[in-house]
């Protein structure tokens, strides 16, 4: 090269500079429009054993503010566990089940009572069929996927966990609040349900 630079390798060089440092600036401002919810991404998730039940879990262990659950059917106990673990370090966790977890001897009702979260139920439909989670006012994860055992390891499930979208997230969180405002808080009434009753949910 020769020295000092010409006019026109210059001219050059600040091109290339410039289109090197606005791609640069880009992906970090994409980056960081993820990382806090900014910029729409969805994670599509399909079951038997791909991967929905770790996705939620680690989603439910990023939490800082807030989880709003509902839930059709219950008996997957890692996340279960994972909810309380989150309520015991100070995120607000409301969970709102369909009635038959009251009677339904696998679902979780009682781990969630006996480890001091306290869902409530939804008895005003026929079927409470929601399975949704709601995580800091960011994060969507809805789809078929009901928070079971089968769901993960035998169904056929979808889930969508859906970042970048606050008017759709704050549309779930209104009719979350609506679901909630009429639910009571759950009664456990183990035994009244007979073995061939439960639902293959």
């Amino acid at each position: 090269m020769v020295w000092p630079p010409s006019d026109a390798t210059l001219m050059w060089l600040q091109i290339g500079l410039g289109f090197s440092g606005a791609a640069t600036l880009f992906y970090w401002l994409r980056w960081l429009g993820r990382r806090f919810g900014r910029v729409l991404h969805i994670d599509a998730r399909f079951s038997p054993k791909g991967g929905c039940l770790d996705a939620l879990i680690a989603e439910v262990k990023k939490a800082r503010r807030e989880i709003l659950v509902q839930a059709y059917s219950f008996t997957s106990d890692e996340l279960t566990l994972a909810l309380v673990e989150a309520k015991h370090r100070g995120v607000h966790v409301d969970v709102v089940l369909d009635k038959s977890n009251e009677v339904e001897r696998y679902s979780d009702l009682h781990l969630f009572l006996d480890r001091g979260l306290a869902p409530l139920i939804d008895s005003e439909h026929a079927i409470a069929h929601n399975k949704i989670m709601i995580i800091d006012e960011r994060i969507l994860a809805t789809g078929s996927f009901n928070f079971t055992h089968q769901a993960e390891h035998q169904n056929a499930e979808n889930l969508l966990i859906i970042r970048g979208s606050p008017l759709l997230v704050q549309q779930y969180r209104q009719n979350f609040m609506v679901h909630k405002g009429h639910s009571k808080p759950a009664v456990m009434r183990q035994n009244e349900a007979k073995p061939a009753e439960r639902k293959a949910a």
